[in-house]
């Protein structure tokens, strides 16, 4: 490799893409309750189902919320 393109690349900014505590706790949370209702579902389980759609609202609430608790990404 050249010097110009070891400069280059080691300059290179690359976005977070979302990778923090508040986006992965989220996505967690939802895809247990993902994994609940279809258990519920599979097993004929009202409540179950219902448990695993109570966790997806909580887990769309909840990264809103995490980052406002300073657990988003941080910000250079």
């Amino acid at each position: 490799m050249t010097e110009k393109a070891v400069t280059t690349a080691a300059q290179e900014h690359h976005e977070d893409e979302g990778h923090s505590v508040a986006a992965w706790t989220s996505v967690v949370v939802m895809l247990v309750g993902v994994t609940l209702g279809t258990f519920g579902i599979w097993f004929a389980n009202e409540v179950l189902v219902w448990v695993g759609v109570g966790l997806l609202v909580v887990g769309a609430i909840l990264w809103p919320v995490l980052r406002a608790a300073g657990f988003g990404p941080k910000v250079d």
